[in-house]
């Protein structure tokens, strides 16, 4: 009888880790794998996220931070693989509190990877973002692009991303870095763009459209999105990156005028304000890379998925009610525009 794969997955309640879990452990599943989740539950970390998959013997659950070393090491060292999620995501909370970003996302990623050196899993994932290029005029970043981030978030991105490949290269270990553009989908914490201006319409309140509206950003559905981490994982090489693309290129005004479309609401509920310090005018990755290597083609039509993700919150006011008031200590007009 084969030996399940047993897979730890760090951040993975929270909304696309807890997607992937949902996923990989579900019927369309790998199959064959045991999953343990390690996450700290911060505002963000949403245990229901998991629900779906708690009675199955496959699956366990450690609360806990990447950057306590002793418990890491413990989990590493039980573990054939990794797939590390975990990190602080929001930029607007960047801007006012960068150094639990460096914590988390930089010497958090370098706790993993320094027990993963002594453990030697089969598989590192370390999935990362769009942002740690910073802003594209035109055309698309490909995996070899200079890495220039521009707000506290994407330096943290960035340097946990050149840590993880400096483990590859110096000691050998199987470091994949994945880099996304921006995901939607349901169970996406209400602090991100689409699901505040989602909740803010269906409660009939105001949503906040920073600058012109005109930066631009590629869309990807998170069941895309898990599908191209789990095809690197399974068959994606070490010391590669690869990038997974939605290909729904739209300016954050065409996208407020789509969401105003599937919740049924006026254009007088949107309020421009002024632009985020340092805002990236637009994002967009060449993800031909993973397209040719591993065959991954973005399965999700936007509109369509989107009228979906408007209808599960729609239909799912007692999971993200309760989260808008946990998110509300950040003073800030608007939300960032991330996964």
């Amino acid at each position: 009888m084969t030996t399940a794969v047993r897979i730890l997955v760090t951040g993975g309640a929270g909304f696309i880790g807890s997607h992937y879990v949902r996923t990989l452990l579900g019927p369309e599943g790998a199959g064959g794998v045991h999953v343990t989740v390690l996450d700290k539950l911060t505002y963000a970390g949403v245990a229901a996220n998991l629900d779906a998959v708690r009675g199955s013997d496959r699956f366990a659950f450690v609360q806990g931070d990447i950057c306590d070393a002793e418990l890491v090491d413990k989990l590493v060292g039980r573990h054939d693989q990794i797939v590390h999620f975990a990190a602080e995501t929001h930029v607007d909370r960047s801007l006012h509190a960068a150094d639990a970003f460096v914590r988390t996302n930089v010497h958090g990623t370098q706790t993993l990877l320094d027990t993963a050196l002594r453990y030697r899993p089969e598989v590192f994932v370390h999935v990362s973002t769009d942002e740690v290029y910073g802003s594209i005029a035109k055309g698309s970043w490909t995996e070899d692009a200079p890495l220039a981030p521009n707000s506290p978030y994407a330096a943290t991105k960035a340097s946990s991303d050149l840590l993880a490949l400096a483990c590859h290269r110096t000691h050998g270990v199987d470091v994949r870095i994945t880099r996304c553009s921006n995901n939607y989908g349901p169970h996406h914490f209400p602090e991100k763009l689409i699901p505040l201006f989602v909740t803010n319409l269906l409660d009939g309140a105001e949503v906040p459209l920073y600058g012109d509206g005109l930066d631009v950003r590629d869309w990807l559905h998170v069941d895309d999105h898990v599908r191209g981490i789990e095809l690197v994982r399974t068959g994606g090489r070490a010391g590669e990156v690869y990038h997974i693309g939605g290909g729904a290129e739209l300016t954050n005004r065409e996208l407020t005028r789509l969401l105003l479309d599937a919740v049924g609401a006026d254009a007088s509920l949107v309020r421009n304000v002024e632009d985020r310090k340092g805002h990236d005018r637009r994002y967009s990755l060449d993800w031909s890379k993973i397209r040719d290597d591993l065959e991954y083609r973005p399965r999700r039509g936007f509109e369509e998925a989107l009228v979906e993700t408007v209808a599960w919150y729609r239909d799912n006011r007692p999971w993200w009610e309760p989260l808008k008031k946990r998110a509300a200590p950040l003073d800030s007009p608007g939300p960032g525009v991330r996964a």
